[in-house]
């Protein structure tokens, strides 16, 4: 279903904190609105599960509609959700819940590190970064990544990963500087690669996934 205007719909969820975040979210409405649109489709709505956090807050200074869900996080929420806001795609932009019942198609996420390696329960914000600064220091790995990936139910940042981004690790980086550098990275590609997934140079079928013949992105990844 397109919106009003003959955009794809997308709704946004982002957990944020109780005091601030939010960022991915509002640069995702950014780049809906610049012109020509980097991202081209419409945020219908933004689900935090924080009442009056860093999420609210910019959803209000953006005029998008929010709402605050305190779970229970189970396939009958997410569904309700998605038929309310008659939303063509989910964007999961920092939403630190179990997403359950969507379709792994039309469902994607955001993850500030390597998948599989760096991914699952517990693995989220500074907690990855540390996670990755450590393995560094062993000298098991030389860079991380932006990942972003196709969602599904069977684990936390499970699904078929379409697009990886390497941030290469300096000798003299700590989890906070990294954390810096690819939060930089995340907000600067997360809007164009969702748009070629909207918009089908990227997509999933049968659990594979595709790239049509003329998307740049298969150069990097």
């Amino acid at each position: 279903m397109e919106s009003s205007d003959g955009r794809i719909r997308v709704l946004v969820f982002a957990s944020g904190d109780a005091k601030g975040g939010g960022f991915g979210f509002q640069e995702l409405v950014e780049f809906s609105r610049t012109n020509p649109p980097v991202l081209n489709a419409q945020i219908v709505g933004v689900i935090s599960n924080h009442p009056d956090g860093g999420v609210h807050r910019r959803a209000d200074a953006l005029h998008i509609p929010f709402e605050y869900w305190p779970g229970p996080f189970d396939a009958t929420g997410y569904r309700v959700f998605v038929e309310k806001y008659r939303a063509d795609y989910v964007m999961c932009s920092g939403w630190l819940k179990f997403v359950r019942g969507l379709d792994p198609s039309k469902t994607v996420n955001i993850h500030p590190g390597p998948l599989p390696q760096f991914g699952g329960p517990g693995l989220y914000g500074h907690y990855v970064h540390e996670a990755v600064m450590s393995a560094y220091h062993r000298g098991e790995i030389t860079q991380t990544a932006v990942t972003m990936h196709f969602v599904d139910d069977i684990a936390f940042d499970h699904g078929p990963v379409f697009f990886q981004m390497p941030v290469l690790i300096r000798p003299d980086d700590d989890a906070v500087i990294l954390a810096k550098r690819v939060n930089e990275k995340e907000r600067a590609w997360q809007s164009h690669i969702l748009n070629l997934v909207l918009h089908r140079h990227i997509y999933l079928s049968h659990g594979q996934v595709f790239y049509k013949s003329d998307t740049p992105m298969r150069l990097f990844y």
